[in-house]
């Protein structure tokens, strides 16, 4: 099954207390709060690039399944990480105690993000 596509925000659950615990400032947090931001994937075999974009902020991170990589975070940081496959349809990775799950079904991927007990999770449609 592969990534590739665009997908818009449909819905997401624990946004501001999330970005709060992640470090962002309010400011940034009530800006993205209502935006439907728009991630495109491109998968070519074990490679990865992905772009979200959020208003005017684009996020861009690209990585190999199974190697170690640099991730830049909602917050500008860039932290090391590695991203496995699971099966044919979620990739996962932990870093700076977050775990990162993220799953395609058909046309929807589901994202979820854990930092100790508060999950944040976003899902968001192929267009």
């Amino acid at each position: 099954m592969s990534f590739t596509g665009k997908y818009e925000l449909q819905s997401q659950e624990n946004f501001e207390p999330f970005m709060k615990a992640l470090g962002l400032p309010d400011d940034h947090i009530q800006k993205g709060k209502d935006i439907k931001s728009i991630s495109e994937i491109v998968q070519d075999g074990k490679k990865f690039k992905i772009t979200v974009t959020t208003g005017s902020k684009v996020l861009q991170n690209e990585f190999t399944i199974g190697e170690e990589c640099e991730i830049e975070m909602l917050t500008g940081e860039k932290v090391k990480a590695v991203v496995q496959m699971e099966g044919n349809n979620k990739l996962i990775s932990n870093f700076k105690g977050l775990k990162s799950v993220t799953e395609l079904n058909g046309d929807i991927i589901t994202s979820t993000m854990t930092m100790g007990d508060l999950t944040y999770k976003r899902v968001s449609k192929r267009i």
